[in-house]
């Protein structure tokens, strides 16, 4: 596929969802952070429905790096494993330690803190402070790979590739085109090609 294609489908994407965000719930760095951990292989309508009770009762990081496991994962199990909870309070403890309660503001920091790969700092790096981040999540991954906007076997080349590809000003914009994308019409096991506005530029349809 050739730049101008790969363009015009951006281009599309943008049209068609001009108003996607972040479906996760959250106000702050913190909430970011404990929001997209909890996200991990977990939709994000049920983490919306723990993370309420968790933020009221663990209000920012120095409060969470107090908890412990048998108090949080009660209340997120139904996110996931307890490591994700450990994770979490593991981190929270680093970030009381090393950066005053606040959480980073850099990949290298983030990424240092347990539970916490490239995927989730780049959600937190565009969501919380604005910085210009290309997250790839599954849905990513899948739709920008099956469309033909990059070819790449990892999501550490799929960045690599989509980042080339988009201007920086727009990564997080895109990445929440690709997610709602995946979610809408581009499913796993059944995309609604027959539905969708990109069928005459996206080369899936005619393999299928």
């Amino acid at each position: 596929m050739n730049r101008e294609t790969k363009n015009r489908i951006l281009e599309k994407l943008e049209e068609m969802y001009p108003d996607a965000r972040p479906e996760l719930i959250f106000s702050n760095p913190y909430e970011t952070l404990v929001a997209t951990m909890l996200s991990a292989q977990c939709t994000d309508k049920q983490v919306n429905k723990v993370t309420p009770a968790v933020f009221e009762r663990w209000p920012d990081a120095n409060a969470m790096a107090a908890a412990e496991v048998e108090e949080l994962f009660p209340m997120v199990k139904s996110c996931g494993f307890k490591s994700k909870a450990g994770n979490i309070i593991a981190a929270c403890r680093i970030i009381r330690e090393k950066h005053s309660g606040q959480v980073p503001d850099t990949m290298e920091a983030l990424t240092a803190l347990p539970g916490v790969g490239r995927k989730t700092a780049n959600v937190v790096l565009s969501n919380a402070f604005g910085v210009p981040a290309f997250a790839v999540d599954t849905h990513v991954f899948r739709v920008s790979n099956r469309m033909g906007l990059c070819k790449a076997d990892t999501v550490e080349e799929t960045e690599r590739q989509m980042t080339r590809l988009i201007p920086r000003e727009k990564w997080g914009k895109a990445h929440h085109w690709l997610i709602w994308h995946g979610r809408k019409l581009c499913k796993a096991q059944r995309p609604l090609c027959d539905e969708c506005a990109l069928k005459e530029l996206c080369p899936y349809p005619s393999k299928k």
